[in-house]
């Protein structure tokens, strides 16, 4: 079941006013354009991934005792909580170290990244590196979880480090892939990322998620930023 996030956040000692979650006013064909696009395009990817995904998921079990798949709750549009979906890409019970690896993170801020994480098995980084990881989250996009484009959902511990400046990612849907994805991912600051965010919340547009969805693909080829 998803639950609002919002009347935490206004618990919290970094507490923002929850107005930061309001969604900017568009035109209503864009939102209907957005999720037709979503499922039109979702379906399909999700088709020529499910072979992927399966061989994936096979090589996983090879290399790592436990579930291929990892499930975790992340937060979305509005600070609705959901299920998100990935191969998993670390030994099995390896999120359960998260607080304790912030010593090591490569990024500063609210954020965990850590470049050669000690804690990815044997297929961890080439998943990572070329996205495929990230595949299981068309199910999310179908679901209405997530959108093909939007800022990257973000974990509750997370959220709750946030200023006003990062609550407002969560006023649009949270996507697979968004500016930060094709700008250099984990080699770009965490206020860089806010910012790419921020920008995107201010002014996103159909034709500028598609621009973003053709630029994803050379990206994740490249490899950029990707740990």
């Amino acid at each position: 079941m998803r639950t609002s996030y919002a009347d935490e956040i206004q618990t919290l000692p970094n507490a923002r006013p929850v107005a930061a979650l309001r969604s900017r006013a568009v035109p209503r064909s864009w939102l209907i354009w957005k999720r037709v696009t979503d499922l039109a395009v979702g379906s399909l990817a999700l088709t020529l991934a499910l072979p992927v995904i399966a061989v994936a998921a096979l090589a996983i079990v090879a290399v790592s005792p436990g579930n291929p798949f990892f499930v975790q709750e992340r937060v979305g549009k509005g600070g609705r909580r959901f299920r998100f979906y990935k191969l998993r890409t670390m030994y099995d019970g390896a999120h359960l170290e998260h607080e304790q690896m912030r010593a090591y993170s490569d990024v500063p801020g609210p954020v965990l990244k850590v470049i050669d994480d000690p804690r990815l098995h044997a297929l961890g980084g080439v998943l990572r590196r070329t996205s495929i990881d990230e595949l299981p989250q068309l199910w999310n996009v179908l679901k209405g979880d997530m959108s093909l484009v939007g800022p990257r959902p973000a974990l509750p511990c997370e959220v709750a480090r946030y200023d006003a400046f990062a609550m407002r990612r969560l006023s649009v849907q949270q996507g697979i892939t968004c500016s930060w994805q094709v700008n250099g991912r984990s080699s770009v600051t965490f206020d860089e990322w806010m910012a790419l965010d921020n920008r995107y919340v201010d002014g996103w547009t159909p034709l500028g998620d598609l621009k973003i969805l053709l630029k994803t693909i050379p990206a994740v080829v490249r490899g950029d930023g990707a740990h």
